[in-house]
């Protein structure tokens, strides 16, 4: 079969912005790494798969259907007239695209589902977003494949027929990939179940303008959804979706830190990422939504801004910077002066206080996680305080950095928080649990499998268990400076705890975000093992210091 390509982007190529040949140039890089997870030998059995531990390393034993979304930014390569892109027009690059969607339709299960964690799971979130890159890999590269028309068919049906989605991003791939198959197979046969999940989504949005994602706002996670649902927008726009779009942008807006770096350990996944081509589509009715992005990028090049966590998410961060370039606004208003103040969003918990040359960002729903910069420059992240407990012959970490409930008070000048430190779920595979699972999938999961991604999802989500500690923490302005105290209390006594740090990689997520390097991270940990082992029964833990 030969693929012909789709029309594109009329922008010209000879006289872009820097920013933008920083996108294209950054997305591209990935090019390689992505076909380096793919199995392009025509002859092998697992032709087309990009699970590289599944059909290379031998590691596991089914292959992740997440792993196709990788067709989509090798078709934006192939298709966008980049300067200098080696990868334009490129037919062994269209044949290796085909081939990854063949293997998807040959590995799906019968309803057209795929699995994500485990095998026979039929995950929600692979299924909706390896639909989407296909669709879209698809119609950019216009193929004319009755086999591939069909897959997408199936596995649109049994997208549509999950009607209890709660996650926020599983709500947005699913929207946004019904419509594009919808709009390919010129039906309207999803456009009901496509309605309701749309609706519920706008639901879920909170008015301050963020998505819930664990329990708070994630600033990585958001622009992921405006993204999609902007492209949504372009299909079929409405008043509602404008409404959430531009409240979102604005939420977004007011997150870029001042050295253009954005997200951190104060979200409530803790993630850094930045998904920009939702910024270059809504300024087509929001002209200053583009401003983001310039701001974003200048991070980018200076190296500020975070690197993927997995070659599963770098597929959405690479096609995410391809759109971007793609829909880049040639016109784009200067950026506007940084604001002042303190904007304090209640219901996700967050408190950015502007002063002085100072900008503070505070977690106030994750006992008091902040990040400071002066001058423009990060002079401190602090995920708060962490206690390594002994339990037995093995060791227990608690952490005050977690989304939980805390008591808060604000004035001019000063913060407050107080909360308990909760157990991070320190489990790991083994052996046993492994076999177990296998049986559990092999025998159960054939007849209930939604009752199984329900167990995935617990697990993945598991409630933390409240630790025998309570924190105080005081951030306070004065002449200038940040005075942080930090308070620990303890109620069994303080020879149940081994160590005492305070950095910024403790987390209390067990989110795939979690772990992406900023420079933050750089900031060596500080042990207080010795001082509290110097306390007597009862006395808290104090620490002080000026910032």
């Amino acid at each position: 079969m030969t693929a012909t390509l789709s029309p594109i982007s009329d922008l010209a190529a000879d006289d872009e912005p820097s920013s933008r040949d920083l996108l294209a140039r950054h997305a591209l890089s990935l090019i390689p790494s992505i076909l380096s997870q793919q199995d392009r030998d025509p002859h092998s059995p697992t032709y087309g798969c990009f699970d590289r531990r599944y059909w290379h390393d031998l590691a596991i034993d089914f292959p992740n259907g997440s792993a196709v979304e990788f067709v989509w930014p090798l078709a934006l390569a192939c298709s966008l007239p980049i300067p200098a892109n080696p990868w334009w027009n490129d037919p062994a690059l269209k044949e290796w695209i085909e081939a990854g969607i063949r293997y998807a339709a040959r590995s799906a299960h019968a309803d057209g589902s795929c699995d994500e964690h485990f095998p026979l799971e039929k995950s929600v979130s692979a299924s909706a977003g390896s639909l989407l890159a296909c669709v879209e890999a698809y119609s950019l590269l216009r193929m004319n494949d009755p086999e591939m028309l069909a897959f997408f068919t199936r596995r649109a049906d049994w997208i549509a027929a999950q009607r209890k989605v709660r996650d926020v991003t599983q709500l947005a791939l699913i929207v946004l990939g019904l419509k594009k198959a919808g709009n390919l197979l010129d039906t309207e046969r999803w456009e009901g179940p496509l309605a309701s999940q749309l609706e519920r989504l706008l639901f879920l949005q909170d008015e301050e303008g963020w998505f819930p994602e664990n329990r708070g706002a994630d600033p990585g996670g958001h622009t992921f959804i405006l993204g999609l649902l902007a492209q949504l927008y372009q299909l079929a726009p409405s008043h509602e979706l404008g409404v959430a779009l531009t409240r979102g942008l604005q939420f977004a807006a007011d997150l870029v830190h001042p050295d253009g770096s954005f997200g951190g350990e104060y979200g409530s996944l803790g993630g850094s990422c930045f998904f920009p081509h939702g910024f270059e589509i809504a300024g087509e009715w929001l002209p200053e939504a583009p401003t983001v992005n310039d701001q974003v990028l200048a991070a980018l090049d200076a190296g500020f801004a975070a690197n993927s966590p997995d070659h599963f998410n770098a597929a959405r961060r690479c096609w995410s910077w391809l759109l971007a370039w793609k829909y880049w606004k040639k016109k784009r208003p200067p950026a506007a002066a940084r604001p002042t103040g303190r904007h304090y969003y209640k219901h996700a918990g967050l408190l950015i206080d502007r002063r002085d040359g100072c900008e503070l960002y505070v977690a106030l729903n994750k006992g008091g996680v902040f990040m400071l910069w002066r001058d423009n420059k990060l002079v401190v992240s602090d995920t708060h305080l962490s206690v390594q407990v002994r339990r037995g012959a093995q060791f227990a970490t608690a952490v005050a950095g977690h989304v939980g409930r805390s008591t808060v008070h604000l004035d001019g000048h000063a913060i407050e928080i107080r909360g308990k430190l909760a157990f991070v779920d320190s489990e790991r595979m083994s052996t046993a649990r492994l076999v177990f699972e296998r049986i559990l999938m092999a025998t159960l999961g054939r007849i209930l499998p939604g009752l199984v991604r329900k167990r995935c999802a617990r697990h993945i989500q598991k409630k933390k268990a409240t630790a025998p500690f309570r924190f105080f923490r005081t951030l306070t302005w004065s002449n200038g400076k940040l005075q942080v105290r930090d308070e620990l209390h303890t109620r069994k006594g303080w020879h149940i705890a081994h160590a005492t740090c305070r950095g910024a990689l403790q987390a209390g997520s067990s989110d795939g975000a979690i772990g992406l390097f900023h420079a933050g991270q750089l900031h060596p940990w500080q042990d207080f093992t010795e001082q509290m082992h110097q306390l007597k029964p009862g006395a808290p833990l104090r620490i002080e210091r000026a910032l």
